[in-house]
């Protein structure tokens, strides 16, 4: 193979830290993941001249510096002074300067939040005072403080992503309060099915209805010898167990029929949070939600039941639960929501859920291949965290056990930790 001409920053990998190397040769550019660290490449981009927004280098700050994060404080000789790590540039560049010269009041507030909220934890959550005029900090509490700042930098990339990949109104937001866990590694965010090889999610529908006023009028759900499943306001009015038939990319009616709800995606405005109960990643409202409305759709890899069994062997030792079989007519297929999947992916379970399970055709008609709906079963207040229960045995569900959506297929059982008060003590 030719040797490239020369190298150049290319654009970040899923939002976060790491890049793609790009080579230019005569034969055109292309591009391979780059295993050099971060540092490497910022000196690399500074060097050559060149930016690259993934590394934070832009024209802006190219010659010039801005404060990215603080990493540490001491006082010599009366004066006080931080240690800026500056954006774009690597570790090594890292200066001190004197607190008076410095204007990033809210980087200074994060600063002095981080270092109270650690020497508060090492009093066991009891409450500290602490002394301003300390000397130096102890190196372990700055090391804490420079992972709070990486780590608030990664979540804000992650949160800058996801909100990028959305394809629904409401926003994405991302907060965690509790530990120095940062975005999953080996997640990508979807808004549809990721069908396996061999595997069609869009077939079925060649013709729509020819309503024009769907509520009104005989519509896809009758030819499908079922009711209309919303009312006027776009409410759910069907039981659990039933399934939802809306209009589709074929039928005459427009972008605001009432009979096109779970297709226009969640409107809500919802914040991936860190659970302070051992439950990981977890989905709260920023938005109050009333009962029986649509949230959000549940989107993962669509695979065969045989590759099920053999991923789900694999998921139960890691204790991981995102196995969902779409069992509604039959057993053939399931959505796997591990490594692509959407916000429903960081939803935890409850034995006393706000959320129900319901099974959707809109562009494909295929029993086997329903999209998974989910809907709030009571109103839910903004703050709240989001749960559905994993076995799919709510209180309104009023169906038998072969017509409910079962999701995972468990082999070692795994304790719950919901702490609802009707808690059946496991998730399996």
């Amino acid at each position: 193979m030719q040797a490239p001409a020369r190298w150049r920053a290319g654009e970040e990998v899923r939002g976060r830290p790491g890049v793609l190397a790009s080579w230019v040769s005569g034969d055109g550019a292309w591009y391979v993941p780059c295993l050099a660290s971060l540092e490497t490449i910022q000196e690399l981009c500074r060097k050559e001249n060149l930016t690259c927004k993934s590394l934070g280098i832009t024209n802006r700050n190219l010659k010039s510096y801005e404060v990215e994060y603080l990493c540490d404080y001491k006082v010599e000789e009366g004066t006080e002074y931080f240690l800026v790590k500056w954006k774009g540039w690597p570790e090594s560049s890292n200066t001190w300067v004197a607190l008076k010269n410095l204007k990033c009041p809210l980087l200074l507030q994060y600063f002095h939040s981080d270092k109270n909220e650690y020497l508060s934890r090492l009093k066991r959550g009891k409450a500290v005072i602490l002394k301003n005029h300390m000397k130096a900090l102890n190196p372990v509490v700055a090391q804490y403080i420079v992972k709070k700042a990486k780590q608030r930098i990664a979540l804000q990339r992650w949160k800058e992503e996801l909100n990028r990949k959305k394809n629904h109104k409401g926003m994405i937001l991302v907060e965690n309060t509790v530990d120095l866990e940062g975005p999953p590694l080996d997640f990508y965010y979807i808004n549809e099915y990721k069908p396996a090889p061999g595997i069609n999610v869009m077939n079925g529908i060649t013709t729509g209805c020819e309503c024009s006023d769907c509520p009104a009028e005989k519509c896809c759900p009758e030819e499908a010898g079922f009711f209309l499943a919303y009312n006027k306001q776009k409410q759910l009015k069907i039981q659990p167990g039933l399934p939802i038939y809306e209009c589709n990319s074929y039928c005459r009616c427009g972008p605001e029929c009432p009979n096109r709800i779970v297709q226009k995606g969640t409107p809500y405005s919802l914040c991936i949070f860190r659970t302070n109960n051992g439950r990981g990643w977890g989905v709260k409202t920023l938005q109050k939600i009333k009962t029986k409305r649509f949230v959000m759709e549940y989107v993962g890899e669509v695979i065969t039941s045989e590759e099920a069994e053999r991923r789900g062997q694999l998921y139960d030792n890691q204790g991981n639960t995102y196995l969902f079989d779409l069992d509604y007519d039959s057993d053939e297929y399931t959505v796997d929501a591990a490594q692509y999947g959407n916000v429903s992916h960081f939803v935890n379970h409850s034995c006393d859920p706000n959320l129900q399970v319901f099974n959707v055709f809109i562009d494909n008609l295929d029993l086997r291949l329903p999209r998974i709906a989910l809907f709030s079963t009571r109103t839910i207040k903004a703050g709240e965290e989001l749960t559905f229960d994993y076995q799919m045995k709510g209180s309104l569900d009023v169906t038998s056990d072969s017509d409910a959506v079962s999701p995972t297929r468990k082999r070692i059982r795994t304790v719950c930790k919901c702490g609802a008060v009707c808690c059946r003590g496991y998730l399996n």
